[in-house]
């Protein structure tokens, strides 16, 4: 009887040790995918700062859907966004929220458009709409933050987007856009702040009315 009993309280004992040690590892995990959870949305934050933050912004793209390349200048204002194309062909599109217009200089022909009817609504929504990315999500890898987002457009196709970062200093480096099959990625360099635009800069008017 007695050696039931020692039985049952080292069998008590060695419960409550493996109790606390499971406790303890439980507490740990929790800290760790908390602290990881807080750095990730912390990471979030301040890659949305950053975008809505690019009034008065421009910089230099290439571009590549997998077939051709294009070279141009990016300009955002505070509610529109200006993208020039320099090659293979010169292009002008300028972007609000629900209007847009393309001009092609060699054609001197222009066309107006809501940009939510095309693939050109991505352009807008990046960097002027503060709301886009509030279900995205962020990863990190060494120096580098990628801001991600999925969904579906107003033509109901499937797109991903995702938005590429130099963390420190945190500086946009890259944009790519899926849409279905179709892939569209843009490399940014020659950041410039706090650009002085013309009043007539962002106007959707045919530029050959302007001079």
């Amino acid at each position: 009887m007695e050696l039931l009993v020692k039985q049952i309280t080292q069998a008590k004992d060695m419960f409550l040790k493996n109790e606390k040690y499971l406790l303890l590892i439980l507490i740990i995990v929790f800290y760790f995918f908390a602290s990881k959870a807080y750095s990730a949305s912390e990471d979030k934050i301040k890659a949305l700062n950053y975008l809505n933050s690019l009034n008065d912004f421009s910089a230099s793209f290439i571009q590549s859907d997998g077939d051709n390349l294009s070279e141009g200048k990016v300009y955002i204002g505070k509610k529109r966004v200006r993208a020039e194309y320099f090659l293979p062909t010169k292009i002008l599109i300028i972007l609000a929220e629900d209007k847009a217009m393309y001009y092609d200089y060699e054609l001197e022909e222009d066309e107006f458009f809501n940009p939510k009817n095309t693939n050109a609504w991505f352009f807008y929504d990046i960097f002027r709409n503060p709301y886009f990315f509030e279900d995205g999500k962020v990863q990190v890898k060494n120096n580098e933050l990628l801001l991600e987002k999925k969904g579906i457009d107003n033509e109901e196709k499937n797109f991903v987007i995702r938005v590429l970062f130099e963390k420190q200093p945190l500086i946009l480096r890259g944009i790519e856009v899926v849409i279905n099959d179709d892939v569209l990625k843009l490399s940014i360099y020659n950041h410039s702040y706090n650009e002085v635009f013309d009043k007539n800069f962002f106007k959707l008017i045919n530029p050959n009315f302007l001079n």
